[in-house]
């Protein structure tokens, strides 16, 4: 296990805050330089990749990826998360921030309330992340931008990483946080029935998984729940895993080695409290707004379950972000209008909940 600290050093610091300068720069560039910058035009299956998502690829490369061994890489790829977000955040917006802690499964977690004044709804938010990486502070921009934006309490919660921690613990985490909180809804300003879920990547994961957990648990039930690029058939089978394995900020190997942290190598992955996907039936989940990328390996199965929920019965909607790759909400110098507009979708989500109480 690494010990490489999660502090950042002050050349770390400088040498961020110059990156930032650098990326905003070649993001201001005129048309024309930033193709050049980026290079020709990429076209798979169908459809264009974004201009200054190649120009964030382009740039992504020059940094080094640790090698993935899930014994002595978690703690550098974690330090790379943290300071490539650091370089993505964009401009902080000011929302109210309270750091406390919620109820893991094997005692408290760190969580962040992020408040953007008088709200009547809490947003229990998990980050995404592999179950390896991600914490509070790689999804701090996004968590801000969400809040204010909708009016929204958020409660961003700091669950057990694998491979210290494999499946089921970070799925129990969720549970346990998101009932403690139901439990102290008075506390953060809502009323008990006023708490959804979210998370993108694992952590849309976790927010799915959790959904079928309480509806099998009688209760509480989320009031929505926001799933952002979700893995939700962990068996592989999707073609946009084969189509997107190589060259789009998530790879196969990525993945598979996320997998082999989190997942026992025994495990069946078809098993419904695995892969959300596999569940029986989706009717009485929570109404949902399901967020993909159409250059993501996990497109397909983030919109396969988004039908899914449709034929149970669930009021969804689905919006797929097409020229983009997996990991966007966490560059908003370069992706602030997306997160903008989930943020509205999930606004508008709320609102259909409150007219229709479901």
């Amino acid at each position: 296990m690494s010990t490489e600290s999660a502090t950042p050093t002050l050349s770390t610091r400088v040498g961020t805050r110059v990156a930032v300068a650098a990326v905003r720069g070649l993001l201001r560039l005129p048309r024309a330089a930033k193709r050049a910058v980026a290079g020709p035009v990429i076209v798979r299956d169908g459809r264009e990749l974004d201009l200054d998502a190649q120009l964030i690829m382009r740039i992504s490369g020059a940094f080094a990826r640790p090698a993935s061994d899930p014994v002595t890489s978690p703690g550098r790829m974690r330090n790379r998360a943290r300071r490539m977000s650091a370089i993505g955040a964009g401009r902080r917006e000011p929302v109210g921030i309270t750091e406390t802690t919620v109820a893991g499964a094997a005692g408290p977690l760190r969580a962040r309330v992020y408040d953007p004044g008088a709200a009547d709804t809490v947003l229990v938010y998990f980050h995404g992340g592999g179950w390896v990486v991600g914490d509070l502070d790689t999804h701090d921009g996004f968590c801000r931008t969400v809040a204010r934006r909708t009016g929204i309490r958020i409660i961003a919660v700091d669950y057990r990483l694998a491979p210290e921690h494999p499946y089921p613990a970070a799925l129990d985490d969720a549970e346990s946080a998101f009932r403690d909180i139901v439990s102290r809804a008075a506390e953060f300003g809502v009323a008990t029935a006023r708490v959804a879920v979210g998370g993108d990547s694992a952590g849309g994961y976790l927010a799915a998984l959790l959904c079928h957990r309480t509806r099998a648990g009688n209760g509480p039930n989320p009031l929505l729940q926001l799933l952002i690029y979700p893995p939700t058939d962990l068996t592989g089978k999707s073609a946009s895993r084969r189509i997107f394995a190589r060259g789009f900020a998530l790879t196969r190997t990525d993945i598979d080695f996320y997998d082999s942290c989190f997942l026992a190598p025994d495990i069946d992955r078809a098993r419904p409290d695995v892969s959300p996907f596999y569940v029986e039936s989706t009717a009485g989940l929570p109404r949902a707004v399901v967020v993909t990328a159409g250059f993501d390996p996990l497109r397909d199965e983030g919109e396969a379950y988004a039908e899914r929920l449709r034929t149970g019965g669930v009021p969804v909607v689905l919006r797929r972000f097409d020229g983009y790759m997996h990991g966007f909400i966490n560059n908003a110098l370069a992706f602030g209008a997306a997160v903008e507009d989930i943020a509205a979708l999930l606004a508008d989500a709320l609102s259909a909940v409150d007219a229709t109480g479901s």
